[in-house]
C-alpha cells in the first residue's frame, strides 16, 4: 500500500519545479534586465547609472529587491580588486599617508559631532550612531559591520543606511563639478572626495569621472579608511556595553593591495589587465545602478525627517572642513 502512494508523490513535485521554470518573465523584469545591460553600454557615466537606477525603482520597482544588497556588496568588493590592478602600490601608499592624518582626525569629529547632533534633533540614540558610523568611515558597509555590535533593530538599520544611501546618491551628482569649478587638482579631488562621500562605491564613481590621478588617490585613502571599522566597531561596543557580536573584517581590502602588488611588481602581468580594468569600470556602472535602484519609495519614505537631517547636517560640515583641510595643507 505504501508503494502507489510514493509513487504519485513524485509527479506533484516535478510539476511543481516545471511551474516554477516555466514562470513567464513579467514586463517589468524585461525593462528592468535591459536597463542593467544599458549599464554596459559607453555611453553610460557614474552619474547617469545612479539616475537610471534612481528612475527604476521609482517608476517600476525592483523586481528582485531581496537580491540587491548581496549583489551590490560582491559587485563593489570585485570591483574594487579589479581597480587595484591598474594603480601603482608605491604611489597608493603615498597618497595613503597623505590621507593617514585627515582621516584620523574627520573620523573622530565626525563621532562627535554625530553625538551631538543625535541629542539635539532627538535621533534615536544607535540610529544617530550608525549614520555617524556611516559618514566618518565607509557608508553602508560600517553600517553593516558596526549594526550587529550595537545590536541595532532592523528599522534603525535600515533608517541608517537609508540616509547614506541618499547622500550617496547626491554626492556623485555634487562633487565633481564643484571639483571642476575650484580647480582642485586630481589629487586633492580624490584626497577630498575620499573623506568626505560616505560609500567606496560613490568615491570611486565620483573620482572616475574627475581623472585617473583623483580615482587612485581617492580609492587609496578610502580604502585605508574602510579599515577603521575594526576599531569603531570595537569603541562601539564599548559604548554600548555589547560584548557580543561578530566584527566584519572588510577582507577584500588585501585583495585589493595584492592586485596594485602584481600590477607594480610583476610586469608579465599588464597585457592581461586592461580587460580586468575594462571589466571593472563597467562592473563599477552596474553596482550604482544596483544602489540607485534600491532607493525604493518604501526606503525615501520610512528615513525619516530627523535622522537625514542629522546625515545633510553631519556631511555637510564634515564637507567643508575637509575641503578647508586639504586646501589649506596639501
Amino acid at each position: 500500500m505504501g508503494t502507489p502512494d510514493t509513487v504519485q508523490q513524485k509527479p506533484v513535485h516535478t510539476r511543481s519545479k516545471n511551474s516554477f521554470l516555466d514562470r513567464k518573465i513579467t514586463a517589468r523584469e524585461i525593462i528592468f534586465i535591459a536597463a542593467l545591460a544599458f549599464c554596459f553600454s559607453s555611453l553610460i557615466t557614474p552619474p547617469l547609472a545612479l539616475l537610471a537606477g534612481i528612475l527604476t525603482a521609482q517608476l517600476i520597482g525592483h523586481p528582485y529587491l531581496h537580491l540587491n544588497h548581496k549583489a551590490v556588496q560582491f559587485l563593489l568588493q570585485a570591483v574594487v580588486v579589479g581597480l587595484g590592478f591598474e594603480m601603482d602600490i608605491n604611489s597608493a601608499v603615498d597618497a595613503g599617508k597623505s590621507g593617514l592624518v585627515f582621516t584620523l582626525f574627520s573620523i573622530a569629529g565626525t563621532f562627535i559631532l554625530g553625538s551631538m547632533l543625535g541629542k539635539w534633533l532627538s535621533v534615536d540614540r544607535k540610529t544617530s550612531h550608525l549614520i555617524s558610523s556611516g559618514t566618518a568611515i565607509c557608508g553602508g558597509s560600517a553600517i553593516a559591520a558596526i549594526s550587529p555590535v550595537i545590536k541595532a533593530e532592523e528599522n534603525q538599520t535600515s533608517t541608517a543606511l537609508g540616509v547614506i544611501f541618499i547622500l550617496n546618491a547626491a554626492a556623485l551628482f555634487i562633487f565633481p563639478p564643484i571639483g571642476h569649478w575650484l580647480g582642485l587638482t586630481q589629487q586633492e579631488f580624490g584626497l577630498w572626495s575620499a573623506i568626505a562621500i560616505h560609500d567606496t562605491s560613490s568615491v570611486i564613481g565620483a573620482a572616475s569621472k574627475y581623472g585617473n590621478e583623483a580615482l587612485e588617490t581617492a580609492a587609496a585613502v578610502k580604502l585605508t579608511r574602510s579599515l577603521w571599522i575594526i576599531p569603531a566597531a570595537l569603541i562601539s561596543s564599548f559604548l554600548f556595553k555589547r560584548r557580543s557580536g561578530k566584527i566584519k573584517i572588510p577582507y577584500f581590502i588585501l585583495l585589493f593591495i595584492a592586485a596594485m602588488a602584481v600590477n607594480t611588481y610583476i610586469p608579465a602581468i599588464r597585457p592581461f589587465t586592461g580587460g580586468i580594468i575594462t571589466l571593472s569600470k563597467a562592473g563599477l556602472m552596474l553596482t550604482l545602478f544596483l544602489i540607485g535602484a534600491g532607493l525604493s519609495k518604501k526606503v525615501l519614505k520610512e528615513t525619516g525627517f530627523k535622522p537625514l537631517l542629522q546625515g545633510i547636517i553631519l556631511w555637510a560640515v564634515i564637507s567643508a572642513a575637509g575641503l578647508w583641510a586639504v586646501l589649506s595643507f596639501i
